[in-house]
């Protein structure tokens, strides 16, 4: 039976990824997609050679049991899990899909199961990119880059996850970048990025552990490095510090996100949206 969820109370949401080798995953699809029917959530989950990825939401108590179930796989024992609030379901439906990358980068043979940087827990990370000798890069697309990132990031100026290869290969150098720190939003684009620095000869490289959204609920606004608000992939559409709802709508026409006080888009001048609670 589905697990209920009263009208008034809120609902959770889980962000989920785990790089495994799983050869079956086709099989995988159909009992994944009716275990989630069946718990009543909606959201997104990928699946892929090499892993999991996936953002759900509803009850608490049918997150807690989708999560077991996935946990009873070996493979996916430790799954990465980061849990928070919406003050309704931020999906319409449920869908469960193969691909060829978990995160596409593009780039064959990048295997974070092989190779990854250090993870940088996040009471730890203002330290980290407080140094002079640490290069601190915003491996997430342009649109997120603009509506917050962290204090002297760089911003490659990506469309797509697919385009950072070639930024890296141009702007940065293992002989020169000694240390380079990235983060994203939940830590799994940084296991990849970090995976192809590694392949192309870089000797230190740091990824916050848990992403923009574990740095932004355990660090206090006060002492945080954060400017703005964080851009997530569901119809909250952006979060702010203790992952509390953010300021900014999603245009329908053009698909990026913008301030709700403005009546139509800056980018394409549409006034219809979505992400208005």
């Amino acid at each position: 039976m589905p697990a209920t969820q009263a009208a008034n109370d809120p609902v959770t949401v889980a962000a989920f990824y785990k790089f495994a080798a799983l050869d079956d995953y086709r099989s995988m699809r159909r009992p994944l997609q009716q275990s989630c029917a069946d718990l009543g959530l909606l959201g997104t989950i990928l699946l892929a050679t090499e892993g999991i990825n996936g953002t759900v939401a509803g009850p608490a108590v049918a997150i807690d049991r989708l999560i077991e179930r996935l946990c009873e796989d070996l493979r996916l024992a430790d799954l990465q899990v980061k849990r928070s609030i919406a003050p309704e379901p931020p999906f319409y439906r449920m869908k469960v899909r193969l691909k060829k990358e978990i995160v596409s980068l593009g780039v064959p043979g990048v295997d974070p199961l092989k190779a990854v940087g250090e993870y940088v827990p996040a009471e730890e990370w203002n330290a980290l990119i407080s140094r002079p000798d640490v290069r601190l890069v915003d491996t997430r697309n342009d649109y997120e880059y603009h509506l917050g990132s962290f204090e002297g990031a760089e911003d490659p100026g990506t469309r797509s996850f697919r385009e950072f290869p070639r930024w890296v290969d141009e702007h940065l150098d293992p002989g020169r970048d000694e240390h380079v720190a990235m983060f994203c939003t939940g830590g799994i684009r940084c296991e990849k990025a970090t995976a192809y620095l590694k392949e192309r000869g870089f000797k230190n490289v740091y990824h916050l552990e848990g992403g923009i959204l574990k740095y932004l609920d355990e660090v206090p606004e006060a002492d945080s490095k954060w400017r703005g608000e964080c851009f997530v992939f569901d119809g909250r559409v952006s979060l702010g510090h203790g992952l509390s709802p953010g300021s900014h709508a999603m245009c329908e026409a053009c698909n990026h996100p913008y301030p709700r006080h403005e009546t139509n888009c800056p980018r394409c001048g549409s006034d219809r949206r979505y992400g208005e609670s």
